[in-house]
């Protein structure tokens, strides 16, 4: 299962307890309450959906939605290519 731009919003906004449309793409996450536990939280999720690659270090490095969007969907594509 190839996890959309949709569900990875939906789940972010789950973890930080905030409707689907509160949360800024760009503004940082921890900004709007992401902590280590939320991330650790996501990165369990996404890895149980496929997303082996995913990791608590890629994402707290750039903790803006659209760069976790584009982050997830590259490593979608790439084990698509190593499959």
């Amino acid at each position: 299962m190839k996890l959309s731009a949709e569900q990875i919003v939906a789940d972010v906004a789950d973890v930080l307890h905030l409707e689907k449309d509160a949360v800024s793409y760009e503004m940082s996450l921890l900004d709007q309450g992401m902590d280590s536990v939320g991330l650790m939280e996501l990165v369990d999720r996404w890895r149980s959906a496929g997303v082996d690659q995913v990791d608590f270090i890629s994402l707290a490095e750039d903790s803006r939605l659209g760069h976790w969007i584009e982050l997830l969907e590259n490593l979608q594509d790439s084990d698509d290519v190593l499959s």
